[in-house]
C-alpha cells in the first residue's frame, strides 16, 4: 500500500514540475489514452459551467457528460478543494 502511495506522490511531484502546456500535453499523450484524456478534460469543463451557475441539463447538453460523473463533479466542485483552488485562478 506504502508504494502505492509513493507512486502517486510521485506522479503529482511530475505534474507539478512541468511549466509549458505543450510539454504537459506530450506528457499526457503518452500517459494516457485519448479517451482518458477526454473524459478529464470534460470534467474540468463542467466544473467551470457549474461554478459559472450552468444547469445540469445545460451542462449535459454542452459536454455530453453522464449524470452519474456530473454528480460527482458537482459533489468535488462544492466540497471539495481542488476544483475551486485551481479553475478560479
Amino acid at each position: 500500500m506504502s508504494n502505492d502511495r509513493e507512486n502517486i506522490k510521485a506522479l503529482y511531484e511530475t505534474l507539478a514540475g512541468i511549466v509549458e502546456p505543450q510539454d504537459m500535453e506530450l506528457f499526457f499523450e503518452d500517459l494516457c489514452t485519448y479517451k482518458e484524456i477526454e473524459s478529464m478534460a470534460q470534467r474540468i469543463k463542467a466544473a467551470k459551467m457549474l461554478l459559472a451557475g450552468s444547469t445540469y441539463e445545460e451542462i449535459i447538453k454542452e459536454t455530453n457528460i453522464s449524470s452519474a460523473t456530473l454528480s460527482r463533479v458537482s459533489k468535488c466542485v462544492k466540497y471539495g478543494k481542488g476544483y475551486k483552488k485551481i479553475i478560479q485562478k
